[in-house]
């Protein structure tokens, strides 16, 4: 007899929550607010509209099924079975922090607050949950790319939008980048940091530094085996050059960073506080993930 599918919901502390622990109360969070030009309602109707979410998509849970809960503090604890259905409630950012965890689980992403956020990776409302549950385990889903970091030390790193390499506070780091494609071209940089990022990034952070590059390069799909990367702000001197500055990565090519720097960190999706902790020597290739997050549509 196979094992039923169990429903893991995936949500996070909401900023009234936050607020409230802070402050101790309702009524000191509400004071601390007010004294900011902020009313704590918008706040709270906010967190009330986030739990009702939570409530609707936990009675459509087939009986038959087992379930989870976890919040994103605790993802880096929680243990996905293969037979997982993880359905994410909240904003798109939730959906990236749970993809890294994740070895083929079908995602349904569950916009708590519509209108608010956009929408790319929550694509449902809590109503759909009773016909979207049933179905995620045989139903089609997109296979959207992820982009890993490989240490020589067998450190990995694996992210849905991009992955940030570079000193820790995002100050001026030192390293040497080279290319697996265009005869493998290496130069010696200090930068800021480096971006590497996929298609489903293409709508944030990579975005930003595209369009400051004047958008030359296409961006890739989210489904499409192709990432960007691009050096912020590369410093040119006589011992560091500003010619690699930006590229695409197929799904044969990466890109090498050997560090020359004592304190050099990588992480993804803007998660500072699970990274690749490198230094001096070290090295770390970028590309394409054999994984992909599996989004229901």
């Amino acid at each position: 007899m196979s094992l039923a599918p169990r429903a893991v919901l995936v949500h996070r502390t909401t900023e009234y929550e936050e607020l409230v622990a802070h402050h101790g109360t309702h009524g000191q969070a509400a004071f601390f607010l007010s004294t900011r030009g902020r009313d704590i309602e918008e706040v709270a109707d906010r967190h009330s509209r986030s739990r009702r979410a939570l409530a609707e998509v936990t009675a459509a849970i087939p009986l038959t099924w087992r379930q989870a809960t976890v919040e994103r503090a605790d993802l880096d604890r929680f243990l996905f079975a293969p037979e997982d259905v993880v359905v994410v409630v909240g904003q798109d950012g939730l959906v990236a922090n749970t993809a890294k965890y994740l070895a083929g689980q079908p995602v349904i992403g569950i916009d708590t607050d519509p209108g608010r956020n956009p929408g790319v990776l929550v694509r449902h409302r809590p109503a759909d949950a009773p016909t979207l549950l049933p179905a995620a385990p045989v139903t089609g889903a997109d296979e959207l790319t992820m982009v890993e970091a490989v240490a020589d030390d067998t450190q990995r790193l694996v992210a849905l939008n991009e992955i940030y390499l570079g000193a820790v506070g995002h100050q001026t780091a030192r390293y040497r980048l080279g290319l697996e494609d265009d005869g493998g071209a290496v130069e010696a940089q200090a930068s800021s940091g480096v971006l590497v990022g996929t298609g489903t990034g293409a709508t944030g952070w990579i975005r930003s530094v595209w369009q400051e590059r004047g958008g030359a390069l296409p961006l890739p799909r989210p489904t499409e085996g192709r990432l960007l990367w691009f050096v912020r702000e590369a410093w040119p001197s006589p011992a560091t050059g500003t010619s690699l500055v930006a590229g695409e990565l197929t799904a044969s090519g990466g890109l090498h960073v050997t560090v020359e720097s004592e304190r050099f960190v990588a992480f993804g999706d803007g998660m500072e506080t699970d990274a690749l902790h490198l230094t001096w020597g070290q090295s770390v290739r970028v590309g394409v993930a054999a994984a992909s997050l599996r989004l229901v549509g």
